[in-house]
């Protein structure tokens, strides 16, 4: 029971807005002082971790990627591709790579987008370059509220579609849990199945939010120059 502290220092700690690898890891070290682990064992602990774990060093491979395609443009070029056709906007921009993403990622292909791989180098760029060409410069109020909504489709999109897959790892584990723990025996099959009515749901919901975003966008423009007015 006590080892459940753990789990309020990771509260009080993302609470304070402390670094999240550094709550995570104090968490992980009071669980393993409270479970009765030496520091020689829970620094064991870590490092197997850490070594069984080989997404953990995919981030290495995937910023020198990124920086290239930084450093020669391309965030540039998206933002001028997209400030030049008039009938896309931002929120109908992301709803549909919210529906690419939860598709492709129901199909098992999640690493194809990603925060690093798409949202930075291309779709954040692509949503603010629509906006600029409707609103003009952007200030950094409204850059932020664009890249939130890119990020957030990625991530809703990910996790919503690919639990309709059948081989993914959440899917696998579930089974395996519940038949370990419980002893029933559970098919993937009927999970992906389960996953899809959430899976739309999840896609119309957001999809929703993301198409709204034209109309929050309009606001805060008009707010934006409403405040100029009134200082001159």
């Amino acid at each position: 029971m006590w080892v459940l502290l753990a789990i309020a220092v990771v509260v009080v700690g993302f609470a304070l807005r402390i670094n999240s690898m550094l709550v995570v890891t104090a968490a992980g070290i009071v669980a393993g002082l409270i479970g009765g682990l030496s520091p020689v064992k829970i620094l064991n602990a870590f490092g197997d971790g850490f070594a069984g774990s080989r997404s953990v060093t995919v981030f290495i491979v995937t910023l020198p990627v990124i920086g290239l395609i930084e450093r020669y443009g391309l965030q540039h070029q998206a933002r001028k591709l997209i400030s030049k056709l008039a009938v896309v906007t931002t929120g109908r921009l992301l709803a549909v790579y919210l529906l690419i993403r939860q598709g492709t990622a129901a199909l098992g292909l999640t690493s194809i987008g990603g925060p690093a791989q798409a949202v930075r180098p291309l779709i954040h760029p692509m949503a603010a370059g629509a906006a600029e060409r409707r609103y003009g410069k952007l200030p950094d109020k409204v850059q932020e509220k664009i890249k939130a909504f890119a990020a957030s489709a990625d991530t809703v999109g990910l996790f919503f579609g690919e639990d309709i897959f059948v081989a993914i790892g959440s899917i696998l584990l579930i089974t395996g849990f519940v038949d370990a723990t419980y002893g029933l025996h559970l098919e993937a099959i009927d999970i992906a199945v389960w996953a899809i009515p959430t899976g739309i749901c999840a896609l119309l919901i957001h999809g929703t939010r993301l198409l709204l975003l034209d109309r929050k966008l309009d606001k805060l423009a008009g707010e934006l120059k409403a405040e100029k007015e009134t200082a001159r």
